[in-house]
């Protein structure tokens, strides 16, 4: 027996190695997106009367972007980021950001179960406004959580853009 077995025991940790899909991911998994290395620090899941979606908080040492993921007819994945833009309610049917207009196109409450950073708003409901520009390839999406309202600017973007390394 060699000294170092002696020392140290015949322990052989054997580490599972976990597949990731853009529907598994989890807080403190590494995202790649862009040629960037984000780290997973929160995640939410919504669900408003039994269908769910799921918002990633990618965090990179210069910002940090929203990894949306919901299993539709087929998997659609986009790319949100916060944006200033003051509203309250009754929301308008038409948004204008950055001047495009953006047409309302679904809204709900849902109660949303958060991770990690997202764990604040853990078993809290919000209420969630769509909105689609005129060849729906960009996106604002609005949240009210009790009396403040969050904006995020997004697009879509292919599942391959996406690389995942398994955190733990």
């Amino acid at each position: 027996m060699s000294f170092f077995k002696k020392l140290f025991g015949n322990k052989e940790v054997v580490r599972e190695v976990k597949e990731r899909t853009i529907l598994s991911i989890e807080v403190g998994d590494i995202v790649e997106y862009d040629l960037e290395d984000y780290q997973v620090v929160g995640k939410l899941t919504y669900n408003s009367h039994g269908y769910e979606w799921i918002a990633y908080q990618l965090q990179h040492p210069d910002k940090t972007i929203w990894l949306s993921a919901e299993m539709d007819d087929e998997l659609n994945v986009g790319i949100y980021q916060k944006v200033t833009l003051k509203l309250q309610e009754p929301l308008p049917k038409e948004l204008t950001y950055n001047g495009k207009t953006y047409y309302f196109d679904e809204s709900g409450v849902a109660r949303v179960n958060g991770e990690g950073r997202g764990r604040n708003v853990n078993n809290m409901e919000c209420k969630y406004f769509g909105y689609c520009d005129e060849e729906e390839e960009e996106f604002l999406s609005v949240e009210i959580w009790g009396t403040e309202v969050e904006v995020s600017h997004g697009y879509e973007i292919e599942e391959f853009e996406i690389k995942i390394i398994a955190g733990q």
